[in-house]
């Protein structure tokens, strides 16, 4: 009882939270943008292939092989036009943006825990990152960019509010020539590889709410639910043709989709699991903060391609992606060093990184909507907001965020998603026109509803399955030995 009432705190924050963002989006009655069209282009798109290919079947003076390619293109898709400036700078991103997780995350997690618990760390995002990828393969593509289709009763376009199809199940349909119609430049294979970059990395962002105290069959179970039931939905509400990205919401590389959905999962399975033995008692001070080091800087880099890659193109918004990146990370660096020194009179060297990867994250939805000005302002607001929120709110709340998943991530993804509606200009994005905090807000409050809730599901599934925490014994062992027969050499 006493372990609920530690948290009970924790989740009536979140509940209030969730409420002031319905509240202040206007939950559904948001207005519909620029970005609407852009967004509603899928299922345009689709419609049109689907009428053109009937057509070129049944016209009798077409030959055969010329209307076989049409007759092939799934809802999603459109003839590839391949533009060879944008798939080199998308093939270089996608490597860029794996490099986020693999090496990037493991390393910047893996220097964070004590050192019991580092090769335990480190394993976990490389689980998380092959899980998520034969997820993405067999469905998660499909579901999050796939055009929805006629389905218990519901017309098509109520279903592709909300979910894609299976239509694209295992890569079905994905061919040489295939484009999605929302980048016809990029040859399909290419777009699914990038895409499962993001889909990669969100489910191992969570990790590090829940590091050094869980089951590893556990984390494999939750990642597979995880990235079907929650990344796949929200990432086709927002960027597949859904009814966020049709209501106006601006998300230009993940703020909502990546880290606000991240944090929130990581903040519900931190209160779920309860906090590591002898949390508040003893020190868990960083095994490495070289490694974290090393791994920060992998991450700032591997941003590059993850912000400037989903300009989708080799253009000047990509260009201005790629600067606002730096701009902001630099700046919440600093404005986490100056509040770390307030308090504690000395800057460390794990402040510093967590104000640099707070900068990323904060300017991850608005990279391409604002100006380098705004990506300044943005990224000197984060340090100050990410520090309050992964030192001062935790302690007040009395939850084990073991690496500040919600702290950074969720509250970064927050800010920034809010503060793109103040700064998104159309000097920069023609798509910014219209860019406003209650539809930003509506946004973020499905979102975190969505996440919150479903992935609290999947926490019960799995407890009661694979099961999720390991024993006592385990833990004080620590989870490098006891999970997996490794240990690092004593010095």
């Amino acid at each position: 009882m006493s372990q609920l009432l530690n948290r009970l705190p924790g989740v009536i924050a979140l509940c209030l939270l969730t409420a002031a963002l319905f509240y202040a989006g206007g939950a559904f009655a948001a207005p519909a943008g620029p970005v609407a069209a852009a967004a509603g282009a899928v299922a345009e798109t689709a419609e049109a292939a689907t009428t053109e290919a009937a057509a070129a079947v049944e016209a009798a003076a077409v030959p055969e092989e010329e209307a076989a390619p049409a007759s092939t293109l799934l809802a999603h898709q459109a003839p590839l036009e391949l533009n060879e400036a944008s798939t080199s700078w998308i093939l270089t991103s996608t490597a860029l943006v794996l490099l986020m997780t693999l090496p990037g995350l493991a390393l910047f997690y893996g220097g964070m825990v004590r050192r019991k618990n580092v090769i335990a760390t480190i394993t976990q995002s490389v689980g998380v990152a092959a899980v998520s990828t034969l997820c993405w393969f067999a469905i998660g593509y499909s579901l999050a960019f796939g055009v929805g289709q006629p389905m218990l009763g519901f017309d098509g376009d109520t279903v592709q509010s909300f979910i894609g199809s299976t239509q694209a199940a295992f890569l079905n349909g994905v061919t040489m020539t295939s484009a999605h119609s929302l980048a016809p430049g990029l040859p399909e294979y290419l777009w699914v590889a990038y895409q499962l970059t993001f889909a990669i990395i969100t489910p191992a962002l969570v990790t590090g709410a829940f590091a050094e105290r869980l089951k590893y069959s556990g984390l494999l179970l939750f990642t597979v639910l995880w990235s079907i039931f929650v990344y796949a939905p929200i990432a086709h509400w927002v960027w597949g043709g859904g009814f966020l990205g049709s209501a106006g919401v601006l998300d230009f590389a993940g703020g909502a989709v990546v880290h606000v959905n991240s944090g929130v999962a990581g903040l519900v399975c931190a209160l779920f699991l309860g906090p590591r033995k002898g949390y508040g008692t003893e020190a868990m001070n960083a095994h490495n903060p070289v490694l974290t080091m090393i791994g920060a800087s992998l991450l700032l880099v591997g941003w590059i391609g993850f912000n400037a890659g989903s300009a989708w193109a080799a253009d000047s918004i990509a260009s201005v992606a790629l600067l606002n990146t730096i701009v902001a990370a630099m700046a919440a660096s600093l404005t986490w060093k100056i509040v770390e020194v307030i308090e504690k009179r000395k800057p460390s060297l794990i402040g510093v990184l967590s104000g640099l990867i707070a900068g990323l994250v904060a300017i991850t939805p608005a990279a391409g909507f604002v100006d380098p000005m705004g990506a300044m302002i943005i990224g000197l607001v984060a340090g100050p907001v990410c520090y309050a929120s992964s030192v001062w709110l935790k302690k007040l709340l009395r939850y084990d965020d073991s690496l500040d998943a919600f702290g950074i991530h969720g509250a970064g993804g927050l800010l920034g998603a809010i503060l793109t509606g103040v700064f998104a200009t159309t000097a920069v994005n023609s798509l910014s026109e219209g860019a406003n905090i209650p539809t930003q807000a509506m946004g973020l409050a499905w979102t975190i509803a969505w996440s919150a809730v479903v992935t609290f599901i999947i926490l019960v599934i799995c407890k009661f399955t694979t099961g999720l925490r390991v024993s006592d014994a385990q833990e004080d062992e620590g989870l490098d030995t006891t999970l997996h027969g490794e240990a690092l050499e004593k010095a």
